[in-house]
């Protein structure tokens, strides 16, 4: 993991055994509130370390890994669902009783976030949300390989193909021309980091049913209707809300951005015209910015 030294810890929470990462200095007792980091789909707490490193002196960070992700195993019943996800953070927040937290979450972990944040508001002290999946239809056509990844069968389809003909590198060079808005400006030890987090993945049995399990999660969090429909459960968030869209993205939309912005009852918005899906790896300086902003705010 790039950035500052990090301890990792696993902990049980309902239906799933977490890791979780937080900066190997600081353990909290020195007046800073806590913050907790979601990644999106496919991802893992290491995309979240730019911006802690950043915020390191106002927010206690810690970054889960969500279940079946990064360093954390596969939840024990398979609901790789928003809601089972939801359980699995709330969990670790209830055990752990950090609570509430300035809570950041991106893409899936966006989605998460919302719906953590709209049934457990006491959880919550702010809310930073980086291009997260709220329902978004039709999607971009850029998007569809993502929606895809819910069909059934996949997950074996993907497994007879050849995929190692291409290279781990190919693979992460399409990977991260998908997320990024510029991926020539990536460092080349940034990139190195990329391919060999790639190589991981490729060993660990549960990834691609984690990845494609939680894709359909999503696609189905997309149609639900009523209370449980996150647009809905939007509008029941109390907590300051920052909302950050790189009009970059090929995954979500910035028509997204005036119906976030009009769904949060306490919303503000940050665009950032260069970058794509992961604009806390992109530009973390603006967005640190921002969230300092935000943290201001809530504490008035």
């Amino acid at each position: 993991m790039s950035g500052a030294e990090q301890r990792v810890r696993t902990v049980e929470v309902p239906g799933a055994v977490l890791a979780v990462h937080r900066p190997a200095a600081g353990d909290g007792a020195d007046g800073r509130e806590p913050g907790l980091f979601v990644h999106g789909l496919g991802g893992s707490a290491a995309n979240w370390t730019a911006l802690m490193d950043r915020l390191g002196d106002v927010v206690d960070g810690e970054a889960v890994d969500l279940p079946g992700f990064g360093r954390s195993g596969p939840p024990a019943d398979g609901n790789l669902s928003v809601s089972g996800h939801v359980r699995a953070v709330i969990g670790y927040l209830e055990a752990a009783g950090r609570g509430p937290v300035h809570l950041f979450g991106n893409s899936l972990g966006g989605a998460v976030a919302v719906r953590l944040a709209a049934l457990r508001p006491d959880l919550v002290r702010s809310l930073t949300l980086v291009s997260p999946a709220l329902p978004e239809l039709p999607p971009q056509r850029s998007a569809w390989s993502t929606g895809l990844l819910a069909l059934p069968g996949l997950p074996a389809l993907l497994r007879r193909l050849p995929v190692n003909e291409r290279g781990p590198e190919q693979a992460t060079e399409d990977l991260l021309r998908l997320v990024y808005g510029d991926p020539a400006g990536l460092s080349a030890a940034a990139r190195a980091e990329a391919v060999a987090e790639y190589r991981r993945r490729l060993e660990v049995p549960h990834a691609m049913q984690a990845l494609t399990g939680s894709a359909r999660g999503i696609v189905s969090a997309y149609t639900e209707r009523g209370d449980q429909a996150l647009w809905r459960q939007a509008e029941n968030v109390p907590a300051p809300v920052l909302l950050v869209y790189g009009l970059r993205d090929k995954l979500v939309g910035y028509r997204s951005a005036r119906r976030a912005c009009a769904a949060f009852a306490d919303a503000r918005l940050l665009v950032l015209p260069e970058s794509g899906h992961v604009a806390m790896m992109e530009h973390p300086d603006q967005v640190a910015r921002a969230v300092r902003e935000l943290i201001a705010e809530a504490a008035r």
